[in-house]
């Protein structure tokens, strides 16, 4: 197993990517901290239990600091230390540039943007002290390229690559890898919504002709939490079949 032994939190991890990525790391044998604002959570430490894994559901608002210093404690308390962080938490609230609320574009920031530098500012000095850890920002392709209405979602992807640079210069050194993953379109709750219409000129923007799977990107969660990716730091890796060559 690629994981076996070692403690990881998942934020946003009752849904979508982070349920997969939590049960995928579950499977590797890893100890999971389930962490989420929504109780849906709690149902997916719920069921890595009764698969024989072991977890913990940490109910939390990635928006506060507070909050994510508590995430890491109840870890911490329940596992003894923290050797994977992956931000999966995000959200959307999409509209033109000249349609957006303020509101709406605060709300994506606090939780995208600055939920990833609270949880990573939480759990930075626990692996400095230890000498490892993995850390996984989540970013997107719209936060290479943009996307049409998206104004603070790219804002916010295209700042998390930022961070994720910065923090590979900062905590390499001290043995924790900072690493970005930028889906591209991946079928998941969120895109239930969106008309058949758009989903299949999504399709038709990506060279493999499909909508990526959440099991796709968290395959690529998985490896860079393991030691297969003990020597890359500060990469960014896509995973949208092809839609950036």
């Amino acid at each position: 197993m690629r994981l076996a032994g070692k403690v990881a939190i998942i934020t946003g991890a009752g849904r979508g990517i982070g349920r997969e990525a939590a049960l995928l790391f579950a499977r590797e044998g890893a100890k999971v901290v389930v962490a989420d604002v929504d109780p849906q959570g709690e149902k997916v430490a719920g069921e890595i239990q009764a698969g024989g894994g072991e977890a913990i559901f940490a109910r939390g608002d990635v928006t506060s600091h507070e909050s994510c210093v508590a995430m890491v404690d109840a870890a911490v308390a329940a596992f003894g230390r923290v050797d994977i962080l992956v931000n999966n938490a995000g959200i959307t609230r999409d509209a033109q540039l000249v349609k957006l609320p303020e509101s709406d574009f605060d709300r994506v920031i606090a939780v995208n943007l600055k939920g990833t530098f609270n949880a990573t500012q939480a759990v930075a000095p626990r692996m400095v002290d230890q000498g490892s850890g993995r850390i996984i920002n989540v970013s997107s392709v719209v936060g290479v390229y943009g996307n049409f209405g998206q104004t603070n979602y790219a804002a916010t992807k295209a700042g998390v690559l930022g961070m994720t640079k910065v923090w590979a210069r900062e905590l390499g050194r001290k043995g924790v890898t900072v690493n970005a993953v930028a889906p591209g379109f991946i079928q998941t709750e969120m895109t239930e919504a969106v008309p058949e219409k758009v989903l299949e000129l999504m399709r038709g923007r990506t060279p493999l002709g499909r909508l990526g799977t959440a099991r796709d990107v968290a395959n690529v969660y998985l490896f860079l939490a393991s030691d297969d990716a003990a020597y890359i730091n500060g990469s960014v890796v896509h995973v949208d079949g092809g839609l950036i060559p």
